[in-house]
C-alpha cells in the first residue's frame, strides 16, 4: 500500500497544502519517513489525514468559481466503529462548503471496504450541499453494495457510468463536465 500515490498529474494546476482556502493549507509532507498506516500497512506520506484511524484523502483538485472538489481516498470508511463521514464531514467539508464548495467527486477506487452506521451525517451533508451533488466514483463494486445497502446511495451519487469512469487522462475540468452530465441525465 506505501507505492499507492494520490494522483499526482493535476499538481501544475492545483496543490491543496498551497490553496489558503483549502483545509490542508500549509501541510508539509515528508518524502523520505512514511509518517501514515492502515492498520499495520505504511502508505505514501503524501495522503492527507484527516482524523480517521484506518481513512485517508487527498483534495486532488478544487475550483471555488464553479464550486467543485474532487477528493482522493484510501484505505477502509469505517463509520460504525470511527464514524469516519462525521469527522469527516466536521474536519473537512465544512470547511470546503463555507468556502463555496458544493459539489463533490470522491474517487473510491483504493477505498478497500466501507462499514456503515447510520445515515445522518450524509443526510446532513447533502441538505448542505442544497443545489449541488455528491458523486462517487470508481468504488469497488462490494463497498457501493454495502453503501447501498444502507440507503447512502441516496445521498452521494454511484452506478452507471461512474462506477468505471477513465478519468486519469482528463483534466479536472474535464472530469466535473463527465460527472454533472451523467448526473444531469439522471435527473431528466
Amino acid at each position: 500500500m506505501h507505492e499507492i500515490e494520490p494522483y499526482y498529474r493535476w499538481r501544475d494546476d492545483y496543490i491543496a497544502a498551497e490553496d489558503e482556502r483549502s483545509p490542508f493549507y500549509e501541510t508539509q509532507y515528508n518524502e523520505f519517513h512514511f509518517d501514515k498506516q492502515i492498520y499495520n500497512y505504511l502508505i505514501h506520506p503524501q495522503w492527507d489525514d484527516f482524523g480517521s484511524q484506518t481513512l485517508y484523502l487527498k483534495v486532488i483538485f478544487a475550483d471555488y468559481e464553479h464550486g467543485y472538489a474532487i477528493i482522493e481516498f484510501i484505505g477502509e470508511w469505517n463509520d460504525a466503529i470511527h464514524n469516519d463521514i462525521m469527522t469527516l464531514k466536521r474536519e473537512i467539508l465544512e470547511l470546503m462548503m463555507d468556502e463555496g464548495i458544493n459539489k463533490f467527486i470522491l474517487i473510491g477506487e483504493n477505498v478497500l471496504n466501507f462499514h456503515s452506521s447510520d445515515d445522518l451525517y450524509y443526510e446532513e451533508w447533502f441538505q448542505d450541499v442544497e443545489d449541488g451533488w455528491i458523486a462517487g466514483i470508481n468504488f469497488r463494486e462490494h463497498v457501493i453494495e454495502e453503501f447501498k445497502r444502507n440507503n447512502i446511495d441516496y445521498y452521494i451519487n454511484f452506478g452507471g457510468s461512474l462506477d468505471d469512469l477513465s478519468w486519469r487522462g482528463l483534466k479536472p475540468m474535464q472530469l466535473f463536465k463527465k460527472v454533472e452530465e451523467q448526473l444531469t441525465k439522471r435527473l431528466n
